[in-house]
């Protein structure tokens, strides 16, 4: 009898198999799928989130307190060892084959080293004299209420030589070879020199400085023009200042009227805007929704009532609204009861007066900002900080001297605003002070990151101007010069 065969059409053999099959088909993706799924990164316990320190006291005192080399080193001498962190600088400068365009979205900046007098020494005798705030201006302010709304030069040397471990910037990078640098940054502390020294020794150290800074071989290389100079006091380095117009300076406004700034020192065309550090604390989210009920004055306003300039317009204001219904017009500064008293009142109102101080800008937008108080600015030639980077027309009401000092005018205005507009503004509001707050560390968006893309943005102008001064007679048509008159524009949009 012949052997018999098992049949592969056997529908017994086809029933035990099946099974098999579909297990061993289960068990063969699975491990496909563990071999090509992404490793989900485990989080470091150890590791601690540290808040951003935004209040300039605070963080003064944290620096100085810190085993920060840049204060207690004996030496100037500053080394750059790792290999790597130097060939990730060059990569990062010139590009590579693979994206030979990656140097062109990191600024390269070179920091100056200048003797201590300049800097460390200034910060130490901020935070020493610090609670001396008895110490008054000519016109009543605080000095060193002024020097914390001024202090952007701190915050943005304070970012620049920390650790590129503890930096969150990504879009400014420091150097420490002069040949790599797209720009130099200037580290001296003007504003603390001029409230602080006497007359005299302010002076000479203003002096000082300008002879330190023009001696360097790449100031006279580029004449100063790819040099940032932090002169955010109308009043700082004033005396010797002409002579460094080709830098880049970091200001408040840029005052066309002639009182802080001669004819063709400053213009959009070189110089940045930055805005003032905000005398308030911030209103956050809890907050804003906390104290939107609680909104019941229609228009606040509390400072100096007799200014200089095109300020004048802010004793007009208070002659057509004092004692109206809705609004508040109180005399102030900015000491620490100034301080509460303002913070109370913008929380408590929907729109924050903010007129033309001495110069066309005002601390008093900023801290509107960040308070969440609609701010109704009322200054012809004000220029803000990060405008073509910002829509202020979505948060700022800009209104034209010649209505607001019409009775009844600025009023009837404000009232006729419908409930949701307001409300739009006022969830913008809470967008865009992210955009005005210093912090240690800087952050992303922050007042430090936008102030780099404002300079990255004239970077090829500033190099184009410096090499056609190598070959091109600096006459009228040189075209590389800030000339009167070309410092401001219309702003249409708004």
């Amino acid at each position: 009898m012949a052997g018999r065969r098992l049949s592969l059409a056997n529908p017994r053999s086809i029933s035990i198999s099946k099974p098999l099959l579909l297990l061993l088909s289960l068990f063969s993706l699975l491990a496909l799928f563990l071999l090509i799924s992404p490793k989900i990164p485990t989080t470091n316990p150890n590791r601690t989130t540290i808040a951003p320190i935004r209040y300039f006291p605070s963080a003064l005192d944290e620096f100085l307190s810190s085993s920060n080399p840049i204060c207690s080193a004996t030496s100037s001498s500053v080394q750059l060892n790792d290999p790597f962190i130097s060939r990730r600088e060059k990569e990062r400068l010139y590009g590579t084959l693979s994206d030979p365009w990656a140097g062109s979205r990191v600024l390269q900046v070179y920091v100056y080293e200048m003797p201590s007098k300049f800097t460390c020494d200034l910060l130490k005798l901020f935070r020493d004299t610090y609670k001396e705030t008895a110490n008054l201006t000519s016109n009543g302010s605080p000095v060193h209420r002024l020097i914390e709304q001024h202090s952007i030069d701190y915050w943005l040397w304070r970012d620049l030589i920390a650790p590129e471990s503890e930096r969150l910037l990504k879009n400014v990078r420091r150097v420490y070879r002069q040949e790599e640098a797209d720009l130099f940054y200037i580290p001296f502390f003007t504003t603390i020199s001029f409230f602080l020294l006497e007359k005299q020794e302010c002076k000479a150290l203003y002096r000082e400085a300008l002879k330190w800074v023009t001696d360097q071989p790449a100031w006279k290389r580029s004449e100063g023009r790819d040099h940032i100079l932090p002169v955010h006091h109308p009043w700082s380095f004033k005396s010797v200042r002409r002579f460094m117009k080709k830098a880049i300076w970091l200001l408040p406004d840029m005052d066309n009227t002639g009182n802080w700034y001669k004819p063709g020192e400053v213009c959009l065309t070189k110089d940045v805007i930055l805005p003032y550090v905000p005398n308030v604390k911030l209103c956050d989210t809890k907050c804003l929704l906390e104290t939107r009920p609680k909104r019941t004055t229609l228009l606040f306003f509390r400072g100096r009532l007799k200014r200089n300039a095109g300020g004048k317009i802010r004793s007009k204001l208070g002659a057509v609204l004092n004692g109206a219904d809705g609004v508040i017009i109180e005399e102030g500064t900015v000491g620490e009861g100034g301080r509460e008293l303002a913070q109370h009142g913008m929380r408590r109102s929907v729109f924050c007066l903010s007129p033309a101080g001495d110069t066309p800008s005002s601390a008093r937008l900023f801290d509107a900002i960040v308070s969440g108080c609609i701010p109704v600015v009322i200054s012809d030639e004000v220029e803000v900080p990060f405008e073509g980077l910002l829509r202020y027309n979505r948060m700022v009401l800009f209104i034209n001297s010649s209505d607001a000092v019409q009775p009844g005018w600025l009023l009837k205005y404000l009232r006729g605003i419908d409930s949701t507009k307001i409300r739009e503004m006022q969830t913008d509001l809470a967008e865009y002070s992210r955009h005005f707050l210093y912090s240690s560390p800087a952050l992303p968006l922050g007042p430090e990151d936008l102030t780099w893309r404002m300079i990255a943005g004239k970077l090829t102008s500033i190099n184009q101007c410096i090499a056609r001064s190598t070959h091109m007679e600096q006459g009228p048509r040189f075209e590389c010069t800030c000339k009167a008159g070309n410092n401001t524009r219309v702003r249409a949009s708004l």
